[in-house]
């Protein structure tokens, strides 16, 4: 140790305070992480003390949250261990606050390709799609907004290239030459018409097409292909649903896609919600050149139907479906129309060329069009000497002989691949209000700051609280806060990973693309309910509403009174519902499992960071992984019981086991379930466990009253989140004490939101 007190003393400048450090390490630490014994791969006797070093944090932090020593190991007085956190905390602070004060708690970080389509969307008025084009972000600390994991290869960067030049390209054309028009009706006679190949459409019976529950891919398709790229409005005009099931309702899909075996990807558009009264259903969706549409029953409680023909093909002679008692969607055709969500081709020349429009299109107006366009990509006023390198890309463009509007193009395109653009410019210390209004926009909006953000930003009165504050409500009661609730509940709570396990299909039969889609839609419906109305972060944990449709309903074996036709209906939930807050949404159930078995590991561990607010450390290198008996004959507790024998594992057990146990009455599809196994006749469900502040817990509903009576962890840890979202990087050692004092300034939804950003933690770099 007194390699450690020599160091410790050198760091801290303060050599006494040494000695409870080095004296709680040599009574408490060193018999297991010594040079020979080394657990976890811990060796505290050779490790050099680096107080920005965050194994050095990690020791702080699990002493401090009693996870140290071990429950099995003697424990250290109150006295004696208040004083090593007191004595170890002093240094640690002093260097992370001068390492922020030197280089920002956020490092420098570039705009996600969410960030980036929204952003040239909104800077250009164009709606193709773009983020698909660009690599994928890589997630750091649960966020891809995160900077620490971020890359810029020169891969990407020519990709992003690639991307600017296709949005500009969209642009220039569309205000140009202006926009494409299409409409056209289908009418069901149309719709059974074949290009060549098997015959998959529709049935056609008293003016009617009708699709039916046949199970051959691509049955439904229709030949409505797109004549281009583009967003269109979709009207299936006198939508019926023949045979409704209990809920009133014939539940399907809508998706496009070339609907050949060569490219079997389809998009999903819409649910459609068939009820015996007819309707006319509207949907806007982006359809590649020569896709079509398909149209199906989708719902996997169906009867499938025969195909009535050999092979591939399908057939409708001689039978009448109806009368045979299958459920079936018919509609009296399809109107298909060209659309432009974000702007028409007056509003694209406007954003271009500013009010005048293709009349500003003269050589004496281009460094001033330069300078406009820079502005706005940068989100800041731009100096003479910022805009300079631009206005000679298009002076010498003019030089070469190219037109006004291909030099204006090329400046475009450089302001598109600045540093300025792609991301984002912040000074150590307080931000200024431009980075300020950056930050704001780009965390509730994925984009741009509106005209009023900067306006605000070039009087200085961003860093006004009261303004702020009124900012923070603007922006999440504008329509573009839709972005962001679809990109933080994807990130935060693993939505974007719904797809990566398809549920087994002998298991769970009834399981089918409108329940998952239906799950998605309740979640971020239900975060849009908390976060509009300001409700309480316990509801979390637990509530007395939900919002389900019909099918929804069905599937979760839910005894609710719904309107058919009505979609997504907000519900009162009654205490034996066995539902309430977002730990019981499928959507997470389903990402926290993984299509076969369920795991109290994998689901606590999710509950503990994503929702409670504990990080979980990663196991020690060769601990094995405990495999979930599939057939149902074992309980995962005993295996689990087995696994917390290991003193390395039962530290952070105690944490991520008791909400994985509680969970555990849901299979993998978010089903109650009393047993493992096929049908729940295995192993019965012990959902009982005790937290790891020592409360007992014997289900569900008493784990969820012991967490709904802590608001401010859940506040605590819901703000953790935002903040690594909103700034680019996770909380530092010392912001912990600002972050606790959020979850004392708040408790609910929209207010912790905007206690963070009014924080010098969102104000700072």
């Amino acid at each position: 140790m007194l390699r450690f007190l020599s160091l410790f003393a050198l760091f801290s400048g303060v050599s006494f305070a040494a000695i409870p450090v080095a004296a709680f390490l040599e009574g408490h630490c060193i018999e297991c992480h010594d040079a020979d014994v080394k657990k976890g791969g811990l060796d505290l006797e050779s490790l050099d003390f680096d107080p920005l070093s965050q194994t050095w944090i990690k020791v702080f932090e699990r002493v401090r949250d009693g996870e140290m020593p071990p429950k099995k190991k003697p424990q250290p007085e109150k006295n004696e261990k208040d004083l090593f956190l007191a004595a170890l905390k002093e240094p640690l602070l002093e260097a992370d606050q001068t390492d922020i004060a030197t280089n920002g708690r956020v490092r420098s970080r570039r705009l996600t390709r969410v960030e980036y389509e929204h952003t040239l969307h909104d800077l250009l008025g164009i709606d193709i799609p773009l983020k698909t084009l660009l690599p994928e972000d890589r997630a750091s600390h649960g966020f891809e907004t995160v900077a620490d994991g971020q890359q810029l290869s020169h891969h990407q960067l020519a990709r992003y290239l690639d991307v600017a030049d296709l949005a500009l390209d969209d642009a220039f054309d569309r205000a140009t030459t202006g926009d494409a028009t299409y409409a056209k009706h289908h009418t069901p006679e149309m719709l059974i018409k074949n290009r060549g190949g098997n015959y998959r459409g529709p049935d056609l019976k008293n003016g009617e097409s009708i699709t039916w529950p046949i199970g051959l891919q691509f049955f439904g398709r229709t030949p409505t292909w797109a004549p281009a790229s583009g967003w269109y409005r979709i009207t299936l005009r006198g939508v019926r649903g023949v045979n409704p099931t209990a809920d009133g309702a014939v539940w399907g899909t809508l998706r496009s896609g070339a609907c050949e075996s060569n490219a079997p990807l389809l998009y999903m558009i819409g649910l459609v919600e068939a009820t015996a009264t007819p309707r006319d259903m509207i949907f806007e969706a982006w359809i590649e050149k020569d896709h079509r549409l398909e149209l199906r029953p989708n719902d996997g409680t169906h009867k499938r139907a025969p195909t009535g023909a050999k092979g591939g093909n399908v057939s409708f002679a001689g039978r009448n479906l109806e009368k045979e008692g299958y459920a079936g969607i018919a509609h009296r055709g399809i109107d298909i129309e060209r659309i432009y969500p974000v702007a028409n081709a007056e509003g694209v020349r406007k954003k271009l060329f500013g009010g005048d429009g293709l009349e500003a299109l003269k050589a004496e107006n281009i460094d001033k069009l330069v300078n406009r366009f820079a502005t706005r990509a940068f989100r800041r006023p731009v100096t003479e000497a910022q805009s300079a390198p631009y206005r000679e890309i298009a002076a010498k463009s003019l030089q070469e002989g190219d037109s006004v509007l291909e030099a204006l193009r090329a400046a475009y395109r450089a302001i598109l691949c600045s540093p300025r653009f792609l991301t984002f410019i912040e000074a150590p210390g307080p931000l200024d209000d431009h980075a300020i209004a950056s930050r704001l926009s780009f965390a509730l909006w994925c984009s741009m700051p509106d005209q009023e953000l900067l306006e605000l930003a070039n009087q200085n009165k961003l860093r006004d609280p009261q303004t702020l504050a009124q900012q923070v409500e603007r922006l999440l009661s504008h329509a573009k806060a839709k972005r962001f609730i679809a990109s933080f509940t994807d990130q935060w709570l693993k939505l974007n990973q719904i797809d990566f396990t398809t549920p087994d299909t002998r298991l769970f039969r009834d399981f089918d693309p409108v329940v998952q889609e239906s799950m998605l839609q309740e979640t971020r419906t239900y975060f849009t309910e908390l976060l509009r109305r300001d409700l309480s972060i316990t509801s979390l944990i637990d509530s007395d509403f939900a919002f389900l449709n019909g099918r929804l309903a069905r599937h979760y074996k839910a005894d609710l009174a719904l309107q058919s036709g009505e979609g997504l209906q907000k519900v009162s939930l009654k205490p034996e519902a066995k539902r309430g807050g977002l730990v019981t949404q499928g959507a997470i159930l389903k990402v926290s499992a993984d299509g076969t078995s369920t795991s109290p590991v994998v689901r606590g561990v999710f509950i503990n960071e994503r929702l409670l607010g504990n990080h979980i450390p990663p196991p020690p290198p060769g601990v094995p992984a405990i495999e979930p008996d599939i057939r149902g004959a074992t309980s995962i507790r005993d295996q689990l019981d087995k696994h917390r024998n290991n003193e390395s594992c039962a530290s952070c057990h105690q944490t991520i086991d008791p909400p994985g146990f509680a969970l555990e009455n849901y299979d993998p599809v978010g089903i109650w379930r009393k047993g493992y196994g096929k049908d729940g006749k295995g192993a019965k469900i012990d959902p009982s466990g005790r937290t790891p502040d020592g409360a007992a817990f014997t289900d569900l509903a008493t784990w969820q009253q012991i967490y709904t009576h802590q608001p401010q962890q859940l506040a605590r840890g819901f703000a953790t989140h935002f903040l690594t979202y909103a700034t680019g990087a996770p909380p530092r050692f010392s912001d912990e004490a600002a972050l606790d004092g959020i979850a004392k300034k708040a408790t609910n939804v929209r207010s912790i939101i905007r206690e963070v950003v009014l924080s010098e933690l969102f104000l700072k770099k």
